[in-house]
Formats: structure tokens, sequence, C-alpha cells
């Protein structure tokens, strides 16, 4: 039987990490049905070297080029109809192939799954980060409106709602890029990734010029699942979140209709704090503030019946704050880039 899925597995110094997701993907119900495609983004510990001793095409890149590189890299080695991209650190439930296989049809460029947070570590930063999955899809609310006042309530709403905003099989805006899939004619019509995008915002980047140039359908499986285990460090989650305010700074500056990309409450807070001096009052304000700005800590912390996701309000504050970071230096970064012709009007 022919293969009719390619499942990019994009590697960086993963070898201690890859063996669970290749040991997934030989599990796979449709296994006979794909083929695995290795891209080794300029690995210095043998992780592809891992890879092609079980057996499994390797594509290596002499040095590090970034995430969408690596994609690209393995859309053009590959033969089938259909693509999956997974990083080395997700673990596929063994049908999740068959389960995007069977979405194909009525209209459907891109199929995509939950990413399921296993945190290793026994301590706080684990399970700050297993409370608040940053990974997750980009609903279809966000096609409705780019002006700022209503992406200012759908923050506002992510963060006051109490239960999860859409569940079940539905169409989604953009996929995360943990565990994703989309026809090869669509990927090929829209030119792939943008290389420039090393990490973070790439796919939604793509996605933006598949609804203008190949429009059709992305579908959420919740039954899709892939596992996204890692040690988090506050070196990493920090980091992740200033490469995220860079990637919605290249956006903006590609795109004429995105806004900047700002969270507002680190200027809520900084304010009282940095009048604090000649105000002292207004030290127990900043203090305080994040409580309320960030809810979830407050329910969390009284679900569990113990003060510690109190704790999660502060570190979310310093994440936007990191975001913002991002977004600022890569807006002076990227404002020479020359933006992409207007989309079409929703």
């Amino acid at each position: 039987m022919a293969a009719e899925l390619t499942v990019v597995l994009c590697t960086l110094n993963g070898r201690d990490r890859i063996g669970p997701t290749l040991d997934a993907l030989e599990r796979q119900t449709a296994r006979d049905r794909m083929t695995v495609l290795v891209v080794d983004d300029g690995s210095s510990d043998g992780g592809g070297d891992h890879a092609a001793a079980r057996g499994h095409t390797v594509v290596r890149h002499p040095e590090n080029r970034g995430l969408s590189a690596a994609r690209n890299t393995g859309v053009r080695a590959a033969r089938t109809p259909l693509v999956a991209f997974l990083d080395d650190d997700c673990v596929p439930a063994d049908d999740w192939a068959e389960l995007l296989l069977g979405a194909r049809g009525d209209g459907v460029i891109g199929v995509s799954g939950p990413v399921v947070p296993v945190v290793g570590g026994s301590g706080y930063l684990s399970r700050y980060v297993a409370r608040n999955n940053r990974h997750l899809p980009l609903e279809l609310e966000l096609t409705v409106s780019q002006a700022p006042h209503y992406r200012l309530w759908l923050y506002l709403r992510r963060l006051w709602r109490r239960s999860c905003p859409a569940e079940g099989r539905r169409d989604i805006y953009c996929p995360t890029g943990g565990n994703m899939a989309f026809e090869r004619a669509a990927l090929d019509a829209v030119g792939g990734f943008d290389e420039r995008f090393r990490f973070g915002s790439e796919e939604e980047d793509m996605v933006r010029r598949m609804r203008r140039d190949h429009p059709g359908r992305i579908v959420f499986l919740p039954e899709a699942a892939v596992t996204h285990a890692f040690a988090p460090t506050w070196r990493s989650l920090l980091r992740r979140s200033v490469a995220y305010g860079r990637g919605n700074a290249l956006q903006f500056r590609k795109w004429p209709s995105v806004n900047p990309t700002l969270f507002p409450w680190p200027f809520g807070v900084a304010l009282p704090l940095l009048a604090a001096p000649w105000w002292p009052p207004l030290l127990a304000v900043a203090l305080l503030a994040p409580l309320a700005l960030y809810p979830a800590g407050v329910r969390g912390a009284l679900a569990l019946r113990r003060p510690e996701p109190l704790a999660d309000a502060y570190v979310q504050l310093l994440q936007e704050a990191c975001e913002n970071h991002g977004f600022v230096t890569g807006a002076h970064r990227f404002r020479r880039i020359r933006p992409e012709p207007k989309e079409a009007a929703r």
C-alpha cells in the first residue's frame, strides 16, 4: 500500500527525548499508510543518528536554521498528499495518524489535535505549567475582527472565564505546531513556512497565507492527542515568552491587518510600582493587583484548598512582560521587512 501521510519529525539535540516519539510512531495503527522523515536541524548530540539507526530517513542541516526551515525541508522531501508535523518531545496516541487520515475530504486542508503537557519534576514550576497549558489552538473567533477593542475583549474573557471556551470536534483558525497536518497541495500553494520565523507564530503566519491564497477548513480532533513531555526551567519558560513576543512582532511588521500585540497588565502593575516611592500605599496596590487581574490563581487556590496557585498570577504577569519585551525588540528588529499584500476582507 502506498503511503498517504509523511510525518515530519523535527529534532534539535533531542537524542535523549526522541526515543519515545519514535516508539509511538512505530506503534501507529496506520503504520502501513505512513512514512516517517526526521529532520535534524543542526544537532550536536547525534540525535539524527539515533533515528537513522532505527531505519528512519534522516535529513540533516549542517547548522541550526530554526523550526520553520526544518519543517520546510521535510515538506520538500515528502512524497505523500498529507504531511504532519511533530516535535521530538511530542508523543502521539497510537491511532493518531489514522485519525488525521480519516479527517481528509470535505474541504479540509489542515488537521490538528491537543498537545497535552506531561511535566517532569515535582516543584512549583512543573505544577504551574501543568495548570497553564499554552499549547492550545487558536479558535475561529479570532477571524471576526482585528480591531484592538475586540481582541482586548477576547483576552479579558479568556482570563476571567471559568470553563473551557470550546470543546469537541470543530473548525479552528490555527493549530498548535507540535501537532498538526496539512494537505501537501495547500503547503505548496503558499510556499511553506516563512523561515524568518525561527520559533513562535510560524503556524499562524502560514495559516494567514492559506486563508488568503488557498482557503479551506482546519479541523481540530480532540481524540488525536499528543503528549508533550518536558521538564520546565525558569530560563526556558521566559525565553519562550520572549520568542512568542518576537514572533508576534514579525507578524505585525509583515501583515498590514495585524495590530501590535502588547499585554496591558504588566504596564498597569508597573505604574503604581514606579509611583510607590512618592505614595507608599501604591506598593500594596501593585503587589495585590495581579490576584485580581489573573483570577485563575485565586480560583485554583480555592479549588485545591491550598495557597500555591496564588503565585500563578505573578508568573503569568512575568510571562506577559517578557512577551511585551520580545514584541518591542522584535518590532525594531523587523522594521524594514516588506509587508505582505493585504488579506481579503472577511
